[in-house]
């Protein structure tokens, strides 16, 4: 048995007009109380939204942008000028 490894490239980040583009208005705000320390939960009251809807804008943002963690969308809304 013999195992192939293959060589993982680099993957550069979405700029900020590409990424302001991609996004839907309401995930831009969802983005922009992440991105200031707001809670999912303080995220919903804000923009009157229940959070598994804010849950779910968070998870098409990095399904979107191909990002995993919130330092990596808190970096992307500073970018952006959320």
């Amino acid at each position: 048995m013999s195992l192939t490894l293959t060589a993982r490239t680099a993957t550069t980040a979405p700029t900020a007009e590409a990424t302001a583009a991609t996004l839907a208005p309401r995930e831009q705000e969802a983005l922009r109380h992440i991105a200031s320390g707001c809670t999912y939960l303080q995220t919903a009251r804000n923009m009157g939204l229940s959070k598994h809807t804010v849950d779910a804008y968070l998870r098409r943002i990095r399904a979107k942008l191909g990002i995993n963690t919130t330092a990596e969308m808190t970096r992307l809304a500073v970018a952006m000028g959320l």
